[in-house]
């Protein structure tokens, strides 16, 4: 059984700590477990309860009435509006409940509904990297498992190479080459899949290299391939002289390219040689690739 602070839980649901404990002492609908030395904690069956309380609450119902609902009619009124919701923060808690409880069913629902609504492009913009960005501290931490970072990965990853595939490239004068992959080490590659789709999608080539990729291999592919472009990610924790170490390598190998970097490794205050780009967020991204 998961354990979650309540801090944790303020994370993942978007309910204050505040007024978590307001919501405690006035209604009692909700008692946080104890540990031995005092300390609160939450279940996943009271994080459940708390998304589906903070979801008819934002849709405007009253926390007096929710408090009076019996489990089967909240459920019944969560589903009427996780089925009718356009709200990022809806559809959010959608996703990390289908993530408890490894409901494919309520993960495919949701994400194909929001797909339909706005488009695949701005349903991961919106909704998918925000959940990522959400659930991925507690991933680190270990509130959440590693068996459901990766069923919800494989699901999402699913997704994006579907679209991938459907994606037809008619390259015109304005089309660009570029190289895709993560460094040595790097494995999450749901943000670089992302960009394949939407460099496809505008009708750029791409030659895509995957996860942990040794830089000297490089060489090779852009001897070869001569890309215009190099993209990659960097999320995994690196000492910094090391890191800008690596930036500068890359830069130097490849002074014709534009190199587009991002990822949670990628500091604002880092200084990049004149043939790099940062870019912040899947928004970043879709901007500089337009």
């Amino acid at each position: 059984m998961a354990q979650y602070s309540i801090k944790e839980v303020e994370t993942l649901s978007g309910i204050k700590a505040h007024t978590l404990r307001i919501w405690e002492q006035r209604y009692h609908f909700l008692k946080p477990e104890r540990t031995e030395t005092n300390i609160r904690y939450y279940t996943d069956e009271q994080l459940r309860l708390l998304l589906n309380i903070a979801t008819l609450n934002r849709s405007g119902m009253k926390i007096s009435k929710i408090a009076e609902l019996k489990k089967n009619d909240l459920a019944a009124e969560v589903l009427k509006v996780f089925e009718t919701t356009n709200q990022p923060d809806d559809l959010l808690d959608s996703l990390i409940l289908a993530m408890l409880d490894f409901d494919e069913k309520l993960f495919e629902k949701t994400l194909s509904s929001a797909i339909l609504k706005i488009g695949l492009e701005d349903a991961f913009i919106k909704l998918v990297f925000p959940f990522l960005i959400r659930t991925g501290i507690l991933w680190a931490t270990g509130s959440v498992r590693i068996v459901q970072e990766h069923f919800i990965s494989n699901l999402i990853r699913r997704k994006i190479s579907v679209a991938i595939d459907s994606t037809y490239v008619d390259t015109t004068k304005k089309s660009r080459k570029f190289v895709l992959f993560l460094p040595e080490g790097e494995s999450h590659e749901l943000l670089l899949l992302f960009t394949e789709y939407l460099l496809r999608k505008h009708n750029h080539e791409v030659a895509y290299l995957g996860c942990s990729l040794p830089l000297d291999e490089l060489d090779y592919v852009s001897e070869k391939f001569k890309p215009d472009y190099l993209v990659t990610y960097h999320t995994i924790s690196m000492e910094h002289i090391r890191f800008q170490t690596y930036i500068e390598q890359l830069s130097a190998h490849f002074p014709s390219c534009k190199i587009i970097i991002g990822g949670a490794q990628l500091m604002s205050d880092l200084p990049l040689p004149a043939n790099c780009l940062a870019v912040h967020s899947a928004a970043d991204l879709a901007k500089a690739i337009q």
